[in-house]
């Protein structure tokens, strides 16, 4: 099987459990949504949920991940399976008790964190006081999804892609099930949520053990602690770390802003940024976790033709689903918060507040989708250090247009900076890679994006079309929102599958694979 027949294969695999994993995200927002609206109740728990998850990022798939995979994959096809899994163990053992050692201290030290990461809150004592408390139940939970984070590496290595990739399904299930049956008891429902956020990590940890025993490997073998290859892994981790915390530091940096502005802007945020993962996820990274083993692989073969091919097919093959994507959301915006969200405490005007979040966040959808692909391929080649060096340039540039535009645009101003400064990302990760590899294909990329723009433009049309006409006759209406979001998602998709039948897009084959790939696995 050629590389990109992989990629597409692990690709259809990984949507279809992100898929499902985003409908159930979904869910679990909706929920929150109606219990507990964008009051102040909403911001605490989701500046508290962001400290965990900003630390999951950081220090496990936003660099353990990505700096083990490359490793891994060298032992594995000069060294034998073995030795690689010696390294994974030693990997394992080390990593469970550095986070046991990082969840006592997140407990310990809450309160000054949240003072640095919310300090909006500090002149509201009892939303604080909540913040900390939330912070507290919720930090072991890094405990529980770092360790899923490696076993994610190891799984996708050796070709096994479902088990990770639904894994945040059961976050979303345990949330849910916790609001509806722990909350109602509680005397602060929102404690029902953290409590949720650490049973599904639980559950997320339990979900991978049967999978890596079936591939083979075995946590309690003798052998050392320590492996030679730690080293390496750490060295290639260490810059990583610091372009993960970079990328992190632009999301607690518009939390921060946020804070500084009025009631429920740190909610519409969270909610305008879930609607903006959802594509994000199902496609984007899910692309990205399939193309990273793959690189891997030829870049420890050299064979750099190879990688060149496997990633402008990435990259093409994302620009294709991503820019339909970002123009149907961008259209779409306020119907689908509608539908979505609005109900409950989550009111009219939360509604048009996220949509204009939604809004900016959208526009950059494309950039935040390439900076995906292009970050696996420097990893692939164990450079982690170019990655850092441009996500320092994207942070300057948020940070100073976060400042310039959260006063004459509030929220809606801190996440056009975030979108603004990812394209600078991708702009200068794509120059760096060009550099690195020399010819990268990009007469092709550009004359994919070219014609994948002009299909997104006749899509955009009709749904547009159909929105001067079930506009004025849905209003507060919920089954008319659905039809009418349904029909103009089924509508714009027939369209746009025509347009690049039409203009002969190379791509439109691929996205086929990926969906028999994915009905394949589904009835296999």
């Amino acid at each position: 099987m050629s590389e990109t027949a992989k990629i597409t294969k692990a690709a259809g695999v990984v949507s279809v459990a992100t898929l499902l994993s985003r409908i159930l995200g979904l869910v679990r927002d909706i929920v929150i949504a109606a219990f507990f609206g964008a009051g102040p109740a909403a911001d605490a728990f989701f500046v508290a949920f962001r400290i965990p998850n900003l630390l999951r990022r950081l220090f496990a798939e936003g660099s353990l991940t990505i700096s083990f995979i490359p490793v891994f994959a060298e032992y594995l096809l000069k060294r034998g399976r073995d030795e690689a899994f010696a390294l994974a163990r030693s990997s394992w053992w080390i990593l469970t008790m550095t986070l046991a050692v990082v969840s006592v201290l997140g407990v310990l030290l809450s309160p000054l964190i949240v003072k640095i990461i919310a300090p909006g809150f500090i002149s509201s004592p009892d939303k604080f006081e909540l913040t900390v408390l939330l912070t507290r139940i919720m930090f072991p939970y890094i405990f529980f999804i770092g360790l899923v984070a490696l076993a994610m590496g190891i799984l996708n290595t050796l070709g096994h892609f479902a088990a990770p990739a639904c894994s945040p399904a059961l976050l979303s299930v345990a949330m849910v099930s916790s609001v509806l049956l722990i909350s109602p008891h509680l005397e602060k429902p929102v404690l029902g949520l953290a409590f949720g956020v650490i049973i599904g990590g639980g559950l997320q940890l339990t979900l991978q053990i049967p999978f890596m025993i079936r591939k083979g490997f075995r946590l309690f073998v003798r052998g050392p602690l320590y492996h030679a290859a730690i080293k390496r892994i750490a060295l290639l981790m260490t810059p990583a770390v610091f372009g993960a915390a970079v990328y992190q530091i632009n999301i607690v940096v518009g939390t921060l802003l946020a804070t500084l502005l009025p009631e429920g802007s740190v909610s519409y945020l969270y909610y305008a940024d879930r609607m903006v993962q959802f594509p994000l996820g199902v496609f984007a990274i899910a692309l990205a976790t399939a193309v990273l083993p793959s690189l891997s692989k030829q870049a420890a073969m050299n064979d750099m033709e190879g990688l060149r091919s496997s990633f402008s097919y990435a990259l093409r093959l994302v620009f294709f689903i991503t820019i339909p994507a970002m123009t149907g959301l961008i259209i779409l915006r306020e119907p689908i918060i509608s539908l979505l969200f609005q109900r409950g405490a989550f009111d009219a005007t939360s509604s048009r507040l996220t949509a204009e979040a939604v809004l900016y966040y959208a526009v950059g959808l494309w950039a935040f989708s390439g900076v995906r692909i292009v970050v696996s391929a420097f990893y692939s080649l164990q450079d982690t250090k170019t990655p850092v060096k441009t996500a320092v340039v994207a942070l300057l540039t948020n940070i100073l247009l976060s400042i310039l535009l959260m006063g004459p645009m509030r929220h809606g101003g801190l996440a056009l900076a975030t979108s603004i400064a990812s394209a600078v990302n991708l702009t200068l990760l794509i120059l760096a890679l060009r550099r690195r590899l020399g010819r990268i294909g990009a007469k092709g990329i550009l004359e994919s994006v070219l014609r994948s723009a002009v299909c997104a433009v006749a899509m955009g049309a009709i749904i547009v079309l159909i929105g001067f006409w079930a506009g004025p006759k849905c209003s507060g209406s919920s089954w008319c929102l659905l039809v009418w979001v349904l029909g103009s998602v089924g509508a714009g998709t027939i369209l746009y599958g025509g347009c690049a039948y039409l203009l002969r897009c190379q791509e439109l084959s691929a996205v086929f694979d990926i969906v028999k790939t994915s009905l394949y696995k589904k009835h296999a």
